[in-house]
């Protein structure tokens, strides 16, 4: 799924495209994708962009409405949707374009890949319809190290749990998550109300320059495309832990581990943030019993 860092590229990517072009026309591709009924699609045609903006996950077109209230085309990519932005005249996809949004330079495709449809459109009316689609969680770029604090404090929860969940913290998932708490040398499954004050601060700051140094990664990977990030995945070889199970962790050289849970994996350095103690995988430590390895050491 993509998260702050890549929703902050496509936010700035966007707005050097379409900042204040007119939305000429919307063709919705598969009508499970729209979400909302009013306003209608066709109260947006015709309308002049003036801005983008991230919520959360979601990428955010806000356009010029009528008695000053704005209009908000709000996208959610979820795991398997992306944007794709196509040059005035370009053909466009033949399969799998949920939605597209002509503007004067160019057209704005909605595309999701596997048959699962979960990428969403919502069109909204005024500024606190939008506010009302904020699932609450700070922003951790903005916020300083106290209120992470209390967030972190607000729910006695798995760090892993805690980080990604967007009622707490705002934009961050899976993958971003494993690379703060590898930065932070962090177990991912220490309690949020265990944590010391040094660690709270820690993790602030893992946070931060995990952040900040993927948005600008992405940003020039985005310059290089020609202005656009055409390449938006999770899994990225320049990632410390996400991932890469079973490959040198870049700090120590110990094998990556995995924790699997349903449809999310965890992935982190028994070495560099749990003392060389190995988590318990639900699935395989039940499997294996008295089998399964305690330490990193048991299995070199």
């Amino acid at each position: 799924m993509p998260e702050l860092p890549d929703i902050t590229v496509y936010v700035e990517s966007l707005a050097a495209k379409i900042g204040g072009d007119t939305l000429q026309r919307v063709r919705i591709g598969d009508p499970f994708v729209l979400r909302t009924a009013l306003p209608p699609v066709s109260s947006i045609e015709g309308r002049r962009v003036l801005g983008v903006e991230r919520l959360g996950k979601r990428v955010v077109l806000e356009l010029q409405g009528d008695d000053g209230r704005s209009l908000f085309v709000v996208i959610h990519l979820m795991i398997a949707g992306r944007l794709r932005w196509l040059a005035s005249g370009a053909k466009p996809p033949g399969r799998g374009a949920l939605a597209s949004l002509a503007f004067g330079g160019g057209t704005l495709v909605l595309t999701e890949a596997g048959s699962k449809r979960r990428a969403s459109i919502h069109l909204v009316a005024g500024r606190d319809a939008l506010a009302a689609m904020d699932p609450g969680g700070i922003d951790v770029l903005a916020a300083d190290t106290a209120a992470f604090a209390r967030q972190l404090a607000a729910e006695n929860h798995t760090l892993k749990r805690s980080l990604t969940n967007p009622r707490l913290f705002s934009g961050i998932g899976n993958a971003y998550g494993d690379e703060i708490l590898h930065r932070a040398k962090l177990s991912p499954i220490t309690l949020t109300r265990k944590l010391t004050p040094a660690e709270a601060q820690r993790l602030h700051d893992a946070a931060r320059s995990v952040m900040h140094e993927w948005i600008e990664r992405l940003r020039a990977e985005a310059a290089r495309q020609g202005g656009w990030p055409d390449k938006v995945t999770a899994f990225r070889p320049e990632m410390a832990v996400h991932g890469r199970y079973r490959q040198p962790c870049p700090v120590c050289g110990a094998p990556v581990q995995r924790i699997v849970h349903a449809d999310n994996e965890t992935n982190y350095c028994a070495r560099c943030q749990t003392g060389g103690r190995l988590l318990a995988d639900r699935a395989l430590s039940t499997l294996l019993k008295a089998s399964w390895p305690k330490r990193i050491d048991d299995l070199e």
